[in-house]
């Protein structure tokens, strides 16, 4: 059975209500058992100083400056990803010639191309820009291929049989087929890519959600630390559900599958028809049975 909407929503409220119910609870009392709660901030502290902090410049500054970088590199990682995943699933020479590269450079974490961004790049815009491009290009690099390699070969064939060049079939077969998992990397890549810029904020930036919270962990400011948590986390989540958003708007034509959480399979029960069928067989087979003793007696007859 489905929940309406407005009960998931009141499910929801009440479950992050919850927690910081408990966060209230557990930093107020001070609870010291094995995790050291009294050294946290309580809720109210961290909402006074949300409040102080909405209400200077220097917030928004920091939020316009992270939204920027990280629209910057997403995007340039998008076009980037799905152009290189398209070209090393469909060709074997891109994959001999890039893949070795790629795959040397991918398991190396983006926020270790600190130092290398400092020495390529003469501003420390460029090089964070840099640093969230490269987070989120092979999420999106690794998705795009592995759905380009899984499209079924004869949507090709049948594009390819109606006169379809390599342009067509990339329009018509490739691109729309592969849509779902470049998505799925999308949605991925943003994620990681504000990971990543808030710690390049941390460590070369000037001004960001990352270069102030690492400010207000230098002079012992807890409170402004979870301020800097909090956005981040509603920042991350506004942008992954916007890319969602988008995925979900440019596939409509697939079929979706309803999600019932919980819920049971239900099992037909035998209807009527099936016993009218076996009284239709029963039927049937009593005159088969009728004509093979009339002919079993027919040749009794016949041998006597």
């Amino acid at each position: 059975m489905t929940r309406r909407p407005l009960a998931r929503y009141a499910l929801r409220t009440a479950s992050l209500a919850a927690f910081l119910g408990l966060w209230q609870l557990l930093t107020s009392l001070k609870v010291d058992l094995w995790l050291r709660f009294s050294q946290f901030p309580t809720v109210t502290d961290v909402a006074r100083a949300f409040t102080d902090r909405l209400s200077g410049d220097d917030y928004w500054t920091d939020l316009t400056d992270s939204l920027t970088r990280i629209l910057a590199g997403f995007a340039l990682a998008a076009v980037l990803g799905v152009a290189t995943g398209v070209l090393v699933a469909r060709s074997r020479l891109a994959e001999d010639l890039l893949g070795p590269v790629l795959e040397v450079v991918r398991p190396i974490p983006a926020i270790a191309l600190v130092p290398v961004a400092i020495l390529l790049f003469p501003s420390n815009e460029q090089g964070i820009v840099f640093i969230t491009c490269t987070a989120a290009y092979f999420p999106v690099l690794v998705s795009t291929r592995h759905a380009v390699r899984a499209l079924t070969p004869v949507w090709e064939e049948a594009v390819r049989t109606l006169g379809g060049g390599r342009l067509r079939v990339l329009g018509s077969v490739v691109l729309p087929g592969a849509l779902p998992g470049i998505f799925g990397g999308l949605s991925v890549g943003i994620g990681v890519s504000w990971i990543c810029v808030i710690s390049a904020e941390m460590i070369s930036g000037q001004y960001g959600v990352g270069y102030r919270t690492w400010q207000d962990y230098t002079v012992v400011n807890y409170p402004g630390v979870f301020v800097g948590m909090v956005t981040i986390g509603v920042l991350g989540w506004v942008t992954s559900t916007a890319v969602e958003l988008l995925g979900r708007r440019l596939t409509r034509w697939l079929p979706r599958t309803s999600y019932v959480p919980g819920g049971r399979a239900r099992v037909a029960r035998p209807a009527v028809a099936p016993v009218r069928a076996d009284r239709d067989s029963e039927q049937h087979a009593q005159p088969e049975q009728q004509g093979q003793k009339d002919t079993e007696e027919a040749r009794d007859e016949h041998l006597v």
